[in-house]
């Protein structure tokens, strides 16, 4: 069975094709397929003015060290920002989807991947990500069931600007 996506709280397909660098493997040498592929970062860097001629969606994917800031100019460009989740205690992929959301202004989709999991769900949801990619083995009826875990939150998030005690003054 192949990973499982969550997109707004719902289970749909997934049209990106996903390629990884090996560890010391050279950008500019990756063949790429045709149609809708998630690239690492460092490609988009190395291959920008190609990827771009190519046409067609453009996604990314960004390691935990990565530093968006490197890709803010070209944001507006990407229809799938990827922010890898290496494993479970690994909590930098929050800090990077606040920094697109807040800082940076991205709009488009957001979407954690890696060692996700039911638990991280709901925070993921609250810092940006607008979609999960939940691994094979884990049961996505229950991560869909993360959605539904609190009614209500106290502080503010990047899915809610006021804290609850200013939305029940107002």
């Amino acid at each position: 069975m192949p990973d499982q996506l969550i997109r707004k709280s719902g289970a749909v397909g997934n049209r990106w094709l996903r390629i990884e660098l090996t560890k010391g493997e050279d950008p500019t040498l990756v063949i790429l397929p045709p149609g809708p592929v998630l690239i690492p970062a460092p490609l988009w860097l190395a291959r920008r003015d190609e990827l771009l001629a190519r046409g067609g969606d453009i996604a990314v994917s960004l390691g935990p060290t990565f530093d968006p800031a490197e890709i803010a100019g070209d944001l507006g460009r990407f229809a799938l920002i990827a922010v890898e989740f290496p494993k479970f205690t690994d909590g930098r992929g929050y800090s990077t989807a606040r920094l697109l959301r807040e800082r940076h202004g991205y709009k488009g989709e957001l979407r954690a991947v890696g060692d996700v999991g039911r638990d991280q769900i709901f925070l993921l949801q609250r810092v940006g990500f607008d979609s999960f990619l939940i691994p094979e083995e884990r049961n996505i009826d229950e991560a869909l069931a993360a959605f539904t875990d609190f009614p209500e939150v106290y502080q503010t998030g990047t899915d809610q600007p006021l804290p609850l005690f200013r939305r029940r003054a107002a």
